[in-house]
């Protein structure tokens, strides 16, 4: 038997990397969805207390939390961001340079 494995390095984006249609927006409302669960769990929060400030239904809020988020905009996100009394600052960069980001810091 032979253990012939091959490795394909990620393009970072494990959207595109599984052939998935706006793989770009994807990975951004996976970085918001992320900085979310951070904001809930750094502060402690119960999902129904966050879903409360957030003004979404727990169950919806479980869902996003989840990696459901197909429903929801990146313009939604940023929202919900802000909800938290957090900055969100979108950095453009062109192609081939240094990697766009979108820093989101507390206000705090």
């Amino acid at each position: 038997m032979s253990d012939d494995h091959t490795i394909t390095r990620s393009s970072g984006n494990v959207f595109a990397d599984a052939g998935l249609p706006d793989a770009d927006t994807q990975l951004v409302k996976a970085q918001l969805v992320s900085c979310i669960d951070a904001i809930i769990r750094a502060r402690g929060l119960s999902q129904r207390e966050a879903a409360g400030i957030l003004e979404v239904a727990q169950p919806d809020l479980s869902n996003l939390l989840r990696g459901r988020f197909r429903g929801y905009s990146v313009g939604r996100l940023m929202r919900m961001l802000t909800a938290f009394d957090c900055e969100v600052s979108i950095v453009v960069a062109e192609k081939g340079r240094e990697a766009a980001t979108i820093p989101v810091r507390t206000l705090e």
